[in-house]
């Protein structure tokens, strides 16, 4: 729901190039395919040689498929197929640089490896918190950098539009309260994360 909430609000055309990878999730595939018809942008799936012998040799085989019409770099923090963690640090700090948006899906990633998205510096990330975090299924959530969250509407208008809460963002406001969505499984986050804390989850993983 993320992912495609993004691909509606990106303004692409012709000319505009998506690159990702190979192993990117099929059903977001299909998404940004629908899209790309839809609005005539070219998708360019860089092919990734298997098996990986190091990160330099990702990032050299992926950053071999940016162009001059290279607008959006679309890759996932942990593939689902492969269950390979791609180094999207290196990736978000060469797009940076090139002025070319990223976008990150993190699927996989929340209870996982560690995050920090501050470090990451990506300019939208989404994750799972129903995966390796435990939460109730369908709990996720949507990074935006706050530069760009004026350009992206959700996908309902319901009660959050144009709602006056001091103490919240417009982008909050817009996105969280739609009709009338059970909320119960987002306020049960916090407590799959502090029986992670409590746990010692990362350390029990490796």
């Amino acid at each position: 729901t993320a992912v495609n909430n993004i691909i509606d609000n990106l303004d692409l055309s012709s000319e505009d190039e998506v690159l990702m990878t190979q192993h990117e999730y099929g059903a977001l595939v299909r998404a940004w395919s629908r899209a790309s018809k839809k609005n005539n942008f070219k998708i360019v799936q860089q092919k990734i040689e298997m098996p990986l012998e190091s990160k330099e040799s990702f990032v050299d085989q992926f950053l071999s498929g940016i162009s001059i019409n290279t607008k959006v770099i679309f890759i996932s923090h942990i593939t689902s197929q492969t269950a390979l963690i791609f180094p999207v640090s290196e990736i978000c700090s060469f797009a940076k640089k090139a002025g070319i948006i990223t976008i990150v899906d993190g699927a996989h990633v929340p209870g996982h490896i560690p995050l920090n998205i501050t470090v990451l510096d990506p300019d939208i990330y989404t994750g799972a918190c129903h995966k390796w975090m435990c939460a109730p299924k369908g709990t996720s959530f949507l990074y935006v950098k706050k530069s760009l969250q004026n350009d992206i509407m959700p996908p309902v208008i319901s009660w959050g539009w144009e709602m006056e809460l001091p103490d919240k963002s417009p982008f909050l406001n817009k996105h969280e309260w739609q009709g009338t969505r059970d909320m119960t499984p987002f306020l049960v986050v916090p407590e799959a994360i502090k029986f992670l804390n409590d746990n010692n989850w990362q350390e029990r993983g490796k």
